[in-house]
């Protein structure tokens, strides 16, 4: 399992770096979104949740069996700012939009 996160983080690194690259603004948010979730699973798949952890509201188990809910609660905070960080591109890439008329970025790689 862990191995396969691997591979889902790896690809959605190399994705958002990909469109990040691009000269398109509505590309570069994309980019930084999918980034935002590639963060997310580090912190879910290298927390090792094993898929047979209990949730630590039930009583009566032993300490190994209950899941740990900080890397959650991590990941929530980290989505909140995420989408945070979204509105705020938006808003920039608008406003770059109807100062300059363009929604591209010059002197980038793809100019």
């Amino acid at each position: 399992m862990i191995g396969f996160g691997a591979l889902f983080i790896a690809i959605l690194t190399s994705v958002s770096l990909y469109l990040m690259m691009s000269s398109d603004l509505q590309r570069i948010i994309m980019g930084f979104v999918v980034l935002s979730n590639a963060a997310n699973l580090v912190i879910l798949v290298s927390s090792g949740i094993s898929a047979d952890a209990m949730p630590p509201l039930l009583h009566g188990l032993p300490v190994e069996e209950l899941a740990d809910p900080l890397p959650h609660a991590f990941v929530l905070t980290a989505i909140v700012i995420g989408l945070g960080n979204a509105a705020f591109l938006i808003v920039l890439a608008s406003r770059i939009a109807r100062e300059t008329g363009s929604e591209t970025v010059e002197g980038g790689p793809g100019s």
